[in-house]
């Protein structure tokens, strides 16, 4: 347990009976409830405007306990507490956190085994099936009725993601920002055939009884099933073949009653005797009744169904999204993240998308979470109105041209292999109206370019482009690194495919000092722009102003302006006897389709 959480605060499960609409609660399946009841638990300050709310949704068998302690408790008990915590990702001392248990749930909130108020006995079967919608409208019934019409941010993962994701959709403009991660718009098909299975061992429990087991023996073995098989779904195969391998571990006799000689030691595998005992673990805490309601409303929650595509479906989003996929997750795939950033670009909104490093799987976005919290951490910032850092003079001169040539109409730019984000800090300074989304391999760039409150993607720029949809971006920028990139001729393509304009800025390797390195010092040159050793450099792809300009021809790009730069007399000197390729240092093109 870490060390911050002796020091984590008090905080107590509360309960509301939400305010109703007359006639009572309407469930999108049809059902009616005439009285629901939330528990839900809060950590932090409320700010005097009221305005740094965040929600978290919880996942599939959370609870309102997100963090902090109970009173009693020596250490923060919250599924949660590691990201949920003064300092953390959602940093307690800056957020008032609110998380509330799920319609249909049994830590609390209204669920079948809550009393029926009109039979005064346990819903059991009668209780009637829910939706992801029904569980977001109570969530968002329940804010307003504690007096929050809007709130900061809306967070979830895995099944919190789709709360999350339908909190966006149903609720536009509820929340300023929503961060989905390791979820998706819909279960695959290998998902939703867990949950069948799963819930085929509880209901065929004889002990299930149709749901209306209360009072009497309940359906343990059932739902001990269900939760072991769910688990495998929670950890990557690397990280099973690790933890338990082949490995066995003996079981000694249980001694019987009457004294006899007890039967030989069983052996079984480590990872058998793994699940078994989260199985068992789970019975103290969830009822089986409420595990069939709840994955059912997960297995049903699509949500592009009945909309041509998921960018239509996606149409009402006026949140900022940050969509995290983890890289080992097979229950949420990292495709559904890329296709869910790949809808909300076509969709024209503002997104950013991170696949991380998590080797363990699905359950790393609650366990292993230190780039997690980062960029979560990065994308909760609020963004003070500051001046931009100061910028050498070389940039400042070679920036003030790049941004002269972006038109005034542009309202989104997309900045290729961004880094940490100095470019967009300084765009973003002379054009505040302006949508700034970078995109690069490097988290610590993502979370310095997030917490500047711009957009990014995180990806391998020869790659990641491929996902971007077409006309995404009003314009597109690629400076200085163009000769970093293995394929540049794909990377110009796809730049153009993803926004009518381009401007892309490189140092020139014709200038009159590298040529004159190599003839009179036999050397790989070292310059100001291309400060590295032959054997470290990154620079794959080194070229001329003329070689750029003959592949732009070669590949049907459309150059509109060349514009050349250099800092030395001599180099002017050249230019001014017109060999410009001669005397320039870095050289910034203007390309259009």
């Amino acid at each position: 347990m870490p060390s911050h959480v002796n020091n984590s605060p008090v905080t107590e499960t509360r309960f509301v009976s939400l305010d109703l609409p007359e006639g009572g609660f309407r469930l999108r399946r049809g059902g009616l409830l005439r009285r629901v009841d939330v528990a839900y638990e809060t950590v932090g300050t409320l700010s005097e405007r009221r305005d740094n709310v965040i929600f978290i949704c919880h996942a599939l068998t959370g609870d309102a306990h997100v963090a902090g302690r109970h009173e009693g408790e020596d250490h923060d008990t919250g599924w949660w507490a590691n990201m949920v915590r003064p300092g953390g990702g959602i940093d307690t001392d800056k957020f008032f956190v609110v998380c509330a248990n799920v319609l249909g749930g049994c830590m609390g909130t209204t669920g079948p085994s809550s009393v029926d108020p009109d039979t005064g006995e346990p819903y059991g079967s009668r209780f009637p099936d829910i939706t992801v919608a029904d569980i977001v409208d109570v969530h968002c019934l329940l804010l307003r009725q504690l007096g929050f019409d809007h709130v900061y941010a809306i967070v979830g993962g895995s099944f919190g993601g789709m709360q999350a994701l339908e909190f966006a959709v149903r609720h536009p403009g509820f929340a300023d920002k929503v961060a989905v991660i390791a979820s998706g718009a819909s279960l695959t098909t290998q998902a939703l055939a867990f949950d069948v299975v799963g819930r085929n061992a509880i209901e065929q429990d004889p002990a299930f009884r149709g749901g209306d087991y209360y009072g009497g023996e309940r359906p343990d073995a059932g739902l001990s099933q269900a939760r072991e098989l769910a688990h495998i779904t929670y950890l990557s195969g690397e990280v099973m073949k690790k933890k338990f391998g082949r490995r066995r571990r003996d079981i000694p006799p249980t001694v019987p009653e009457d004294g006899k000689h007890p039967g030989p030691i069983q052996s079984v595998f480590e990872v058998e005797s793994y699940l078994k005992h989260q199985g068992r673990k789970f019975l103290g805490r969830f009822d089986a009744n409420s595990y069939l309601r709840i994955t059912d409303a997960m297995d049903e929650f699509d949500l592009v169904q009945g909309y041509p595509s998921l960018a239509d479906a996606l149409e009402p989003v006026r949140a900022r999204i940050l969509a995290v996929a983890l890289d080992g997750d097979w229950l949420f795939l990292p495709r559904q993240t890329a296709d869910l950033s790949h809808a909300l670009l076509s969709a024209h909104k503002d997104v950013s998308s991170l696949v991380l490093d998590a080797p363990a799987g699905h359950d790393s976005f609650l366990i292993h979470i230190e780039e997690l919290s980062r960029a979560v951490s990065g994308f909760l910032e609020r963004v003070p109105v500051r001046p931009p850092p100061p910028i050498d003079a070389d940039h400042c001169r070679d920036w003030d041209a790049l941004e002269a040539l972006i038109p005034q109409r542009v309202r989104t730019v997309l900045d290729i292999a961004c880094g940490g984000g100095a470019l967009l800090n300084f765009l973003s300074s002379r054009r505040p109206w302006a949508d700034c989304t970078g995109i690069d391999i490097d988290v610590d760039g993502a979370v310095s370019t997030l917490a500047a409150g711009h957009n990014f993607m995180l990806a391998d720029v020869d790659e990641g482009l491929a996902s971007v949809p077409d006309d995404s971006f009003d314009c597109a920028i690629l400076s200085e690194s163009i000769q970093v990139m293995r394929h540049p001729d794909r990377v110009l393509s796809h730049l153009l495919r993803i926004a009518p304009i381009g401007l892309v800025s490189f140092p020139n390797f014709g200038m009159w000092k590298i040529p004159a390195e190599l003839v009179f010092r036999g050397r790989m040159p070292v310059t100001e722009r291309l400060p590295y050793q032959w054997f470290d450099t990154p620079n794959i792809h080194l070229c001329t102003v003329k070689d750029f300009l003959d592949m732009c021809r070669a590949k049907n790009i459309r150059v509109e302006k060349v514009e050349y730069f250099s800092t030395l007399a001599v180099s002017r000197v050249f230019r001014l006897f017109g060999a410009r390729s001669l005397g320039t240092s870095r050289v910034l093109v203007k390309i259009a389709r």
